[in-house]
């Protein structure tokens, strides 16, 4: 994990802000993921206290979301009724509203929304409750900002929203076949000899500069002696 840098990503206003002054900056997200959406992400964030809702869509604008925020309780469940959207990220303590009344109102109206559930008083009550309404994750306050940002993440990557640039799988894909050759101990030659590919075209493939085809790729796996899968499952585990 990239180290933390101690500085404030908003501005305290106010008493409930005042905690949120030491966070850590959104730390980058590993590379070479190089993430794109796969169309528009419609992100929703329900929290009354407002400056969290800042936070939030702080750690989340270097993404291209559609990220919209509301902080009047008697505003949220008209919102859920009126626009469809991917992901919610709600406070599970609302003045004026029940969480099981926000989860019926999602279920009813959002039904493939996922939901996140941010807390600051946590128990095993409310942990319970979230996950019977199938919430994806459940966060504490105050949370790390890249830890929020993973969770997003994942979730987004979990219903096909957010996937690997073709840039970025190509350069992994090469990275994983170049450092699987080298733990064998194989030369690019003897790997070209092995697949035979060409020597100059695996080199270009090992530098993420041209793409291989899926049976370039099996000739390449069945050289290194594993399985296409596990190629890319490589690939995956690197992200």
């Amino acid at each position: 994990m990239n180290a933390q840098v101690e500085i404030p990503v908003v501005r305290p206003t106010s008493a409930s802000a005042s905690k949120w002054a030491g966070t850590p900056a959104a730390a980058p997200l590993p590379e070479p993921r190089a993430l794109q959406c796969t169309g528009d992400v419609n992100i929703l964030v329900m929290d009354d206290d407002p400056v969290i809702c800042d936070v939030i869509r702080e750690a989340l604008a270097d993404r291209e979301y559609k990220l919209e925020t509301v902080s009047e309780p008697p505003q949220m469940l008209s919102r859920l009724q009126a626009h469809p959207y991917h992901l919610i990220l709600m406070d599970y303590c609302i003045p004026g509203l029940t969480p099981e009344q926000v989860f019926g109102v999602v279920q009813e109206h959002q039904p493939d929304a996922s939901i996140i559930v941010i807390t600051g008083y946590p128990s095993v009550d409310s942990a319970l409750n979230s996950l019977r309404a199938r919430a994806y994750d459940y966060l504490t306050k105050p949370f790390k900002l890249d830890q929020l940002q993973q969770v997003v993440q994942r979730c987004l990557e979990s219903k096909g929203l957010l996937r690997m640039s073709e840039d970025a799988l190509r350069e992994s894909l090469g990275l994983v076949i170049r450092e699987r050759r080298k733990g064998q101990g194989l030369t690019l030659k003897q790997l070209a000899d092995r697949t035979s590919v060409s020597l100059g075209y695996l080199s270009q493939i090992e530098l993420g500069k041209n793409s291989a085809s899926i049976e370039t790729l099996y000739r390449i796996s069945l050289g290194l002696g594993i399985k296409l899968a596990d190629l890319f499952h490589a690939v995956e585990q690197r992200s």
